[in-house]
């Protein structure tokens, strides 16, 4: 665990409760403590309602802090900010956009000068695999291609952390493993902190260098693996130390899948 001294990301004794207009309160986290170290690779690992989401939402800045704290390089986290970028689930895209205006559309809000606008967003358009789609629709799109083009405007702002809640989940077998391979090809090459959100052990054993298990709600963090594999590997699903660490993970979560049924 990354020390807090050290620490770009910490977590400290974080509780949050649900409270809707009608029906009893939920209590979705309880006493959630984490740090995540300067371009680390984080996985949040756990079964549906555990609190995944809700987590990387009080760290986004999306919800309010109402028990405990979280700072950000020390900074307690006042709201959304561009030094942290979101990617979610169901791509999140303007229809009415193009490719590259969805890209530039975090750009413009910075007020970045045009001419910077158009290079920043045809140099992350490339960098995801879309070239030659600039001036498509989110219509005319692959589930993949949605997906890396949310990916490109959240990169295109240059946050310094993403916060990734489930981005593979909509996607195809096939379509998933080759975005996997992209976005951690991308984190090698640009220095960010990730945070990401799965309920998929092989996911998280492919991506992150250290997994966080969530309990059942309320959510704890009930175990830290350090994941250490040659990624490099084009064969990683089938080398026996990844299906010992896939086991070891499983191994945790499947008494936490069975409390949340």
């Amino acid at each position: 665990m990354a020390a807090a001294s050290a620490a770009q990301i910490t977590v400290e004794g974080v509780s949050h409760t649900y409270r809707p207009a009608r029906g009893r309160a939920v209590l979705a986290l309880d006493e959630v403590s984490l740090a995540i170290a300067p371009r680390e690779f984080v996985a949040l690992l756990g079964p549906s309602g555990c609190g995944k989401s809700t987590l990387l939402y009080l760290v986004g800045g999306f919800l309010p802090v109402e028990k405990g704290a979280i700072r950000i390089e020390g900074a307690p986290v006042a709201g959304p900010g561009p030094d942290r970028g979101i990617v979610f689930q169901h791509f999140a895209l303007f229809p009415w956009k193009t490719v590259k205006a969805n890209v530039r559309y975090g750009l413009e809000k910075l007020g970045v000068a045009r001419e910077e606008q158009e290079r920043r967003a045809q140099a992350y358009i490339e960098l995801v695999g879309l070239k030659g789609f600039e001036e498509s629709y989110p219509s005319q799109l692959s589930g993949g291609m949605k997906q890396r083009a949310a990916l490109a405007r959240t990169l295109a702002v240059d946050p310094k952390m993403l916060l990734m809640d489930e981005p593979f989940g909509a996607l195809d077998a096939q379509t998933r493993s080759l975005m996997q391979s992209e976005l951690y090809a991308i984190w090698q090459r640009t220095p960010k902190t990730v945070i990401f959100v799965t309920h998929d052990v092989q996911e998280a054993v492919r991506l992150a260098q250290r997994v966080l298990v969530m309990s059942a709600r309320p959510g704890r963090i009930k175990a830290k693996v350090n994941i250490q594999l040659d990624r490099a590997d084009p064969h990683i699903y089938r080398s026996p130390a990844f299906a010992e660490k896939v086991d070891e993970i499983w191994d945790l979560v499947r008494d936490e899948a069975l409390k949340a049924q």
